[in-house]
């Protein structure tokens, strides 16, 4: 419900700025925007051709920032730690499908180390048409401050804003219509935002919003993933507004806009002829992988311990179909985005917290969100995923990270690690969607066992065992998390290579960096680990690049050409590959190969890993998985695919089971897989040209041309 205060009569303007206009050229707005919170200083810098050669843009260009003002002392709530929101040379274009993403960049209250993250809606582009390829924000402010670029009038403000509330539901509607100049110019400004629960835990995450003409409604895309949200609240802003009308499709000013038309004319065609045949993006979304995923053992149920349920049906696409509302064609998170798969549910009565009673829009669920939230706590009822899911949007909670996190003191509570004293009398059973909610709105509040909760599955690993006796072992198996980094919502067990592509993520165990799967485990297309090797070299760097430019992966490989399968490589959708060659001709004006777009990725890619290792990370012992990823832990686990697991030891180890008792074949093949990873490793390191401790060599770096003095002075020190 949409409070009408006009609260711009409490805000004081603690700075203010003014700049020239300038056009974008060729993608590149050329400068970045730095604003230090601390000393209230707002500041333009140029963005010089060297960035632009080694760093390319987006998540590239944050880095360099984030490594320029940061030391190797640097903590993520020190005020040097600064949150950066990047765009990318092609990010704005409506010609061709997803191209409005963000790129967040900080150092991570739950991995210590750098992470990146990536939101739909609208802020990115109004960020670049505005004026800036970046925006770097340092320091704390005194009180609660609200961010505010006005891309029309070439005004930046900080604003003091004592009295607006921070739950993203109803803030980004308040500063949508608080800093929209009438009905008609709500649809020009975006706003990021988090919620109360980023005052407390460890991955609270950023909701970027864009407004629904529609629904006439403000909706919002989720940048979540490593905390971000929290260090935006530990620097005590509220919220940060862009403002900017007058898009066309000539925004970009694109060198060649013939070659954009030429790609988003065959990619919207296939999207026409061929998305209802193949993942159906604008009628579900994401969420059409539940019952994929189940009938390929891959949906994570309790834990990660299971991957199929015979109540997945009650949360499989078919149900999320019939929920979404709206002309489902035109769910689109960014202007010209044909897939269109962004869905929301109109309407929806809450049952429980702050807005009991109300009726709300709750964006989504995505499959992340629906498996996470769903089977994976043992809960098959969609009202419950819809509430839940709301309100970790609204309190700015990762609904990845939570669903783990809560998943894991299930499973504690199962085996009698946690109790009801423990956990402040919440019954933590599988199923338990009104605990969740609970834990959920604790967190918010920043009390109770939410808290604990709250700051992720590496900590509480930690916690229980000091606390409460946890076996260390049995919780480092059953933790799912990777660099502190709760895993995205596939299993990983029959997949050595998808093993492999979440221990080397670069910021942790997120699906965005690699997704093998499918290629390795249902399609075996990769035998050797030669093969696997290629592909984590790859996919990695390909799917880097889309970070680089401010694109969505989806456009890319969830519509697939008619004849796709007859190409080489056809995992790799080698025409859509070709069109984003035409896309960055077209807004640049340079001639690319895919080897062209792989290199700008592997910079990139190269000088992130050399960063974590600055920061204390980025060798091999970083790399490895928690156990339940790679095999069975418990002897029920074992038991319950006996059948496959005993061919297993057969077959690949040498081994004949019979006789043998469960916990004896499961150690065996513990030994075999751990040290299948261990080869793994080896290999991916060699065809990444790296050393066996993971880290890029300075032959590499030279060879990427980042063999600059401050990078190879990080290096020299572990080779």
């Amino acid at each position: 419900m949409m409070e009408n205060k006009n609260y711009l009569k409490s805000h004081e303007i603690a700075a203010k700025h003014t700049y020239q206009q300038q056009p974008v050229v060729h993608g590149y707005a050329n400068r970045t925007l730095h604003i230090n919170l601390s000393q209230n200083t707002i500041e333009e810098k140029p963005v010089t051709q060297q960035m632009k050669d080694l760093f390319t843009g987006g998540r590239g260009f944050a880095l360099w920032l984030l490594w320029n003002a940061i030391t190797e002392k640097t903590s993520w709530d020190d005020p040097e730690n600064a949150l950066i929101i990047a765009n990318g040379p092609l990010c704005g274009t409506t010609a061709y499908p997803g191209m409005g993403k963000s790129t967040v960049v900080t150092l991570s209250p739950l991995t210590n180390s750098v992470i990146d993250s990536n939101g739909g809606g609208f802020f990115a582009p109004f960020l670049k048409f505005s004026g800036f390829d970046a925006l770097e924000i340092t320091g704390k402010a005194e009180e609660d401050s609200i961010i505010v670029i006005d891309g029309n009038t070439q005004e930046i403000r900080i604003e003091k804003a004592p009295e607006e509330a921070l739950n993203t539901y109803p803030l980004a509607g308040i500063l949508t219509e608080m800093y929209a100049k009438d009905d008609r110019d709500r649809k020009n400004v975006s706003v990021i935002t988090s919620g109360e629960a980023a005052n407390h835990i460890r991955y609270a995450g950023l909701n970027i919003s864009f407004f629904d003409p529609r629904r006439e409604e403000v909706r919002v895309k989720q940048a979540a993933r490593g905390g971000s949200g929290r260090v935006f609240r530990d620097k005590h802003l509220k919220g940060i507004v862009v403002r900017f009308s007058g898009l066309t499709g000539a925004s970009n000013n694109p060198a060649k806009p013939d070659l954009i038309r030429k790609a988003g004319k065959r990619i919207n065609q296939e999207i026409t002829q061929y998305d209802a045949q193949q993942n159906n993006m604008r009628e579900i979304g994401t969420a059409h992988l539940v019952e994929i995923m189940d009938h390929f053992d891959l949906l994570p149920v309790h834990n990660f311990r299971y991957g199929t349920h015979p109540e997945h049906a009650n949360i499989d696409s078919t149900t999320w179909q019939k929920a979404f509302t709206q002309d489902k064609r035109m769910d689109s998170c960014w202007l010209g985005c044909t897939l269109a798969c962004s869905h929301a549910v109109d309407g929806f009565a809450l049952e429980t917290g702050p807005h009991k009673g109300e009726k709300v829009l709750v964006d989504g669920p995505e499959y992340e969100s629906a498996a996470g939230l769903g089977s994976n706590i043992g809960v098959f009822n969609p009202e419950s995923i819809l509430e839940i899911n709301f309100y970790c949007d609204t309190y700015g909670v990762d609904t990845i990270s939570f669903a783990n996190s809560i998943a894991f003191c299930m499973e504690c509570y199962q085996e009698g690690i946690l109790n009801l004293e423990r956990t402040g009398g919440i019954d933590l059973t599988w199923g338990n969607a009104e605990s969740a909610l609970e834990l959920l709105h604790q967190m918010s509040r920043g009390e109770g066992f939410g808290l604990i909760v709250g700051q992720g599955t590496r900590y509480m690993k930690s916690y229980f065992a000091q606390e409460f006796g946890g076996d260390p072992g049995f919780l480092h198996d059953i933790a799912m998390e990777i660099k502190g980094m709760e895993i995205s919502e596939y299993i990983t067990k029959e997949s050595l290579a998808q093993q492999g592509g979440y221990g080397m993520a670069l910021k942790g165990a997120q699906h965005d960096e690699a997704w093998l799967i499918f290629i390795d485990q249902v399609d075996k297309q990769l035998p050797t680990f030669e093969a696997k090797a290629e592909a984590l070299h790859y996919f990695p760097m390909w799917r880097t690049w889309f970070s680089l430019h401010g694109l969505c992966k989806l456009p890319w490989n969830d519509i697939k050409p008619i004849d796709n399968k007859e190409r080489d490589h056809p995992e790799r959708i080698p025409e859509h590959v070709e069109n984003y060659t035409w896309v960055y001709e077209g807004l640049t004006g340079n001639k690319v190969t895919l080897d062209d777009l792989i290199a700008q990725s592997e910079r990139v890619y190269n000088f992130q890993r050399v960063f974590n290792l600055r920061v204390g990370f980025g060798t091999r012992e970083h790399d490895y998985p928690p156990y339940r990823a790679v095999g069975p832990v418990t002897e029920d686990e074992y038991e319950s695919r006996q059948d496959r697991y005993d061919k297993q030891l057969e077959d690949l180890v040498g081994v004949d089971p019979a006789g043998l008792r469960t916990e004896e074949k499961r150690n065996r093949l513990r030994k075999y897989r751990e040290d299948q990873y261990e080869q793994l490793l080896d290999a991916v390191y060699k065809r990444r040209g790296w050393s066996e401790n993971g880290i890029p060599t300075k032959e590499k770096l030279a060879s990427l041309g980042i063999d600059l003095p401050e990078v190879l002075q990080v290096v020299e020190k572990h080779l």
